[in-house]
C-alpha cells in the first residue's frame, strides 16, 4: 500500500477518499486554490499545498501544478477524484514521466472513453446497443443541423467529453438548434477544454441505470450491480439507489453482461461505471450511454448495500494488488438511496446560493444514516466550482426503511448561511410517485416549479425570523421609543405589540406586514396566536424554540450574515430574510418606483462577459452581460428599449443576489417630448 496519496480534488470527495485513508494508514496530501484555503479538505489532510488562483482553470485543471505538489510533498500516489482532471490524459501522462501511481484505470481506458464519441463507437463494436445519434469528426454547425434534422426533435446535444450535464441542452424545434448549439459548444469548451458534440435522439421517458465495474491489472474484472439514478434536473443526479426499484431480473443481467463487455473491450483496471438508459415506453432494452472511468458520485450506496469500500479497492488495484473478491462471492443485501445537497434555490430555477457557511453540524449517532460532505464551520461557498455541498445516504433493510433514514438525516444535517435544495428533496422521497417506475422526467412531472408550498412550514419561520429580530433588538435604545407600535415590554400578563415588515428573500416575494406580540418572555403572531416561540441567545445566533398545543416542539436557528440577512433553519429547510420595523419601512417605500429601468442579479455568481457600454441603444430583450454559476451560463438582458445609462460591475466581479448591476434611460416613443 502506498505511504502518502496526493488527492488532486477538494470538497465532498477529498474527504471521502481521506477517511478511507485513514483507516488503511496512508496519509494524505490536500491540493488547495485560493478560494479554498480555509476548506474541509485541507484542515483535514497531513499536508496540503497551494496550486493557484480560485478558478478552476488556474489551479484544480493544472497538471502541472498537480504534479510539482506531489513531488514538493513525496507523495507515491495521486488519486484524482471525480471531475476536474480525473479523465484526462495529461494527469496520468503526467503522473507516468514522474514515476506517481495514477489512483485509476488505464490510459488506453481514458482515452477511449474520455470521448462520448469513441466510446460509442467502442460500444457498437462490442455488441452493445446505442441511442441513436450523430458521433462522426464534422463538427460544422451546418452538417451537425443536417444531422438533427435527420435524427428528429426532441433530440439532445452533449458535449464528446463532458459529465454532470455541462455542455449538453435538449433541442424541441430546429429552429432553436444553431442557439443552443453555440451555448452548448462554449459551456463543453470552458468546462472541459473540448468543444465537441455529439447529437443523440431523445427518448421522452427514459430511465437511467448504471453499473459499478471495477478491475485489476491481472485480468480481473467483476461488476458490484447496478444503481437507478433517474430522479435528474438538467441532466444532473439529484437522488440515486441501490438496487433499482421495478427492474426485472433479466433486464439486469443484461445490464450486467452490457457492461462487462465494455469492460473487457477496454481491459479495465480500476474502478469505473458504465451508463445506461432504457425507454419506459418503447421495453426493457438497454441502450448504451457511456463509461464513467473514475469513481461515482453515487458510489456510497453500492458501497453500502455491498459492504465494499471502492476506495480501497481503488489503491489496492492502482498498487498492482488482484481484486480482493471474484464475481461469485460478490453479494449485496439491504437498500441505500443517496440525496446530494446542493447550493442552490429550486424555487428559482436551481439558481445557486452563495456565501459563508454561518453554522453547520452532522447528525449524530443517527443509525442508517451516511453523511459525505466537504463543508465545516469556516466554509465558504463560490461561483467557481459546482454546487453539490454534501450528500445523505440512507441505508436499511428495505425500501421504506431507507427512505425514512434518509429523510431523517437530511432534516439533521444542519447548514446555515446557505440555501439547498433539502425542502425538494424531502418532498421527493415522500411523493407517491416515487415507488413508481422513476424516469428522468420525475421533477418535470411532479415539481414543476420546484418545492411545493408548505404554509405552516413558513408560518414556523415566519415567527421565528419575527422573535428573533424582536428579542435582538436593544429596548434601552431612545430611537425606539418613538417608533409607534413598538413595544419590547409591557406590563405582567399584558402583550406588546411590534408591528414588522418581511421579505422572503429567499421566495422573492414582495414584503408582508407582520404583527408579533410578546408577553411573559415569548412572542406569538397575531394570525397563528397558538403558536408561540421562545428565543434562546447562544454565541453566534440564537435557537427559536415553537410550541403548538398537541405538536411536536421545532427548534429554529437563526443567524445574520455580514449584510444584516437573516437566515433561518430547521429541520432541512431554509429561508433567507430582511427584517425591519414598519416604520422604518414606511420611509423608504416607493423608492423602487425606477426599478423597471435596471437590471440587478437574481443570482449570485461571476460577471463573465459584458456586450454593451455606457451610451449604448439597445432594446428590450437584448443581451447585456453573462453572469457564471457553478460553471452554468446565465445571460441577462435589457429590461427596456433605450440606453445603457451606467454599468455598475467590470468583467470577473463577483456579485451578490440582487446587486445593481445595470441602469437604463427608457428611449421616449416617437412624437413624445422630453
Amino acid at each position: 500500500m502506498f505511504k502518502r496519496l496526493l488527492i488532486a480534488n477538494r470538497g465532498e470527495i477529498a474527504c471521502r477518499i481521506m477517511r478511507t485513508c485513514r483507516r488503511l494508514g496512508v496519509e494524505t496530501v490536500a491540493v488547495y486554490s485560493s478560494a479554498d484555503a480555509m476548506s474541509r479538505h485541507v484542515a483535514e489532510s497531513d499536508y496540503a499545498v497551494a496550486i493557484g488562483g480560485a478558478s478552476a482553470s488556474d489551479s484544480y485543471l493544472r497538471a502541472e501544478r498537480i504534479i510539482a505538489a506531489a513531488l514538493e510533498s513525496g507523495a507515491q500516489a495521486i488519486h484524482p477524484g471525480y471531475g476536474f482532471l480525473s479523465e484526462k490524459l495529461e494527469l496520468i501522462d503526467a503522473c507516468q514521466a514522474k514515476g506517481i501511481a495514477f489512483v485509476g484505470p488505464n490510459r488506453r481506458a481514458i482515452e477511449s472513453m474520455g470521448s462520448k464519441i469513441e466510446s460509442k463507437r467502442m460500444a457498437r463494436a462490442a455488441g452493445v446497443l446505442c441511442v441513436p445519434g450523430y458521433d462522426e469528426g464534422d463538427q460544422t454547425p451546418q452538417r451537425l443541423l443536417d444531422e438533427a434534422q435527420r435524427i428528429g426533435f426532441p433530440l439532445l446535444i452533449k458535449a464528446s467529453a463532458g459529465g454532470g450535464g455541462k455542455g449538453m441542452r435538449r433541442v424541441n424545434a430546429a429552429e432553436d438548434f444553431l442557439t443552443l448549439l453555440a451555448l452548448a459548444k462554449r459551456e463543453a469548451q470552458a468546462a472541459f477544454g473540448d468543444e465537441r458534440v455529439l447529437l443523440e435522439k431523445y427518448i421522452i421517458n427514459p430511465r437511467h441505470l448504471e453499473v459499478q465495474l471495477v478491475g485489476d491489472r491481472h485480468g480481473g474484472l467483476v461488476h458490484l450491480f447496478e444503481r437507478e439514478c433517474s430522479i435528474q434536473r438538467r441532466f444532473q443526479k439529484v437522488i440515486e439507489e441501490a438496487p433499482a426499484n421495478h427492474l426485472p431480473p433479466a433486464v439486469a443481467e443484461s445490464l450486467y453482461e452490457s457492461a462487462l463487455r465494455m469492460g473487457r473491450a477496454m481491459n479495465y483496471d480500476n474502478a469505473g461505471t458504465v451508463e445506461f438508459v432504457i425507454d419506459a415506453d418503447q421495453g426493457e432494452q438497454p441502450y448504451f450511454l457511456e463509461v464513467n472511468t473514475r469513481l461515482q458520485v453515487e458510489h456510497a450506496v453500492t458501497e453500502m448495500t455491498t459492504g465494499i469500500d471502492l476506495v480501497e479497492w481503488q489503491l489496492r488495484s492502482a498498487c498492482g494488488e488482484p481484486l480482493p473478491l471474484r464475481q461469485e462471492a460478490i453479494t449485496r443485501a439491504g437498500w441505500a438511496i443517496e440525496c446530494r445537497l446542493n447550493a442552490e434555490e429550486p424555487e428559482h430555477d436551481f439558481r445557486a446560493s452563495l456565501g459563508p457557511v454561518l453554522g453547520y453540524a452532522e447528525p449524530s449517532r443517527l443509525a442508517g444514516v451516511r453523511v459525505d460532505s466537504g463543508l465545516h464551520a469556516a466554509s465558504v461557498v463560490t461561483p467557481y466550482y459546482d454546487s453539490m455541498l454534501a450528500k445523505v445516504i440512507g441505508f436499511a433493510a428495505t425500501r421504506a426503511q431507507a427512505v425514512n433514514h434518509a429523510r431523517a438525516g437530511i432534516e439533521q444535517l444542519r447548514i446555515e448561511g446557505v440555501r439547498t435544495n433539502g425542502a425538494l428533496l424531502l418532498q421527493i422521497l415522500q411523493h407517491a410517485a416515487f415507488d413508481d417506475v422513476l424516469t428522468t422526467r420525475f421533477l418535470e412531472q411532479n415539481f414543476p416549479d420546484g418545492p411545493q408550498a408548505e404554509g405552516d412550514v413558513r408560518q414556523q419561520h415566519v415567527l421565528a425570523v419575527a422573535a428573533a429580530w424582536a428579542a435582538s433588538q436593544s429596548v434601552s435604545a431612545p430611537v425606539w421609543s418613538a417608533l409607534r407600535g413598538f413595544r419590547l415590554g409591557a406590563s405582567a400578563g399584558h402583550a406588546a405589540r411590534i408591528d414588522l415588515r418581511l421579505s422572503d428573500v429567499s421566495a422573492a416575494t414582495s414584503s408582508e406586514a407582520v404583527r408579533l406580540f410578546s408577553v411573559d418572555g415569548s412572542y406569538a403572531l397575531f394570525d397563528a396566536p397558538g403558536l408561540r416561540a421562545t428565543v434562546q441567545q447562544t454565541a453566534d445566533g440564537c435557537v427559536v424554540h415553537l410550541s403548538q398545543d398537541g405538536q411536536p416542539p421545532i427548534q429554529v436557528h437563526v443567524r445574520q450574515d455580514a449584510q444584516q440577512r437573516w437566515f433561518t433553519w430547521a429541520h432541512g429547510r431554509s429561508m433567507i430574510w430582511d427584517v425591519e420595523h414598519e416604520l422604518a419601512y414606511s420611509l423608504h417605500a416607493g423608492t423602487e418606483a425606477n426599478a423597471e429601468t435596471q437590471l440587478s442579479a437574481n443570482l449570485p455568481g461571476r460577471i463573465s462577459e459584458l456586450m454593451v457600454q455606457v451610451g449604448q441603444r439597445v432594446a428590450a430583450g437584448d443581451a447585456v452581460l453573462t453572469l457564471e454559476a457553478m460553471k452554468l451560463y446565465h445571460s441577462f438582458t435589457a429590461p427596456v428599449t433605450g440606453l445603457v445609462q451606467a454599468i455598475h460591475v467590470t468583467l470577473g466581479d463577483i456579485v451578490s443576489h440582487g446587486q445593481l448591476l445595470v441602469e437604463f434611460e427608457v428611449e421616449a416613443a416617437d412624437g413624445e417630448g422630453p
